[in-house]
């Protein structure tokens, strides 16, 4: 089974691919999309979903895990990164991807047993758990592959 996990943002949108054999879970990609600060809203959309479809060509994926939006102390900030996550879930639905999504809390208890761990912590855990070299880069990649780990441990793919 292979699991393309969505960090949603604006600026950044983190995505992670692993591959799910049995109990052995193994990295196929990661990275983000990124859009510039200075362009229009509608056009940051359309780059998200143009690129995001290029990763579910590519990775042909099995299942979408997205990150949930968590409500944050800057409402402007809040409304932009909602824009983004419902272009990710429309994408996953056009390119015919179930989709599961999970609380920033479920992801960080699937990846370190801890709801409340620290950025590091989880990003500590995806190293090791996807017994890679080093911690992924940008964050919101890091953050992709924890949401399509939390994925591979749901009761809800089975």
């Amino acid at each position: 089974m292979i699991i393309l996990g969505i960090d949603p943002g604006i600026a950044d949108t983190g995505y992670g691919v692993i591959q799910v054999n049995g109990q052995k879970l193994a990295c196929v990609d990661y990275g983000s999309i990124k859009t510039k600060a200075k362009t229009e809203l509608p056009e940051r959309l359309e780059i998200i979903n143009l690129e995001l479809k290029k990763q579910i060509k590519k990775h042909k994926p099995n299942l979408m895990a997205v990150e949930q939006l968590f409500f944050c102390k800057n409402v402007k900030t809040a409304l932009v990164v909602g824009h983004a996550r419902g272009v990710v879930l429309l994408t996953a639905k056009q390119n015919k991807v179930p989709v599961v999504e999970f609380t920033p809390l479920q992801i960080k208890q699937a990846v370190s047993s801890y709801g409340q761990a620290s950025k590091a912590q989880v990003q500590k855990m995806v190293k090791l758990i996807l017994n890679l070299k080093e911690i992924p880069k940008p964050d919101d990649a890091a953050d992709a592959l924890a949401a399509a780990i939390c994925a591979s441990n749901s009761s809800r793919i089975i």
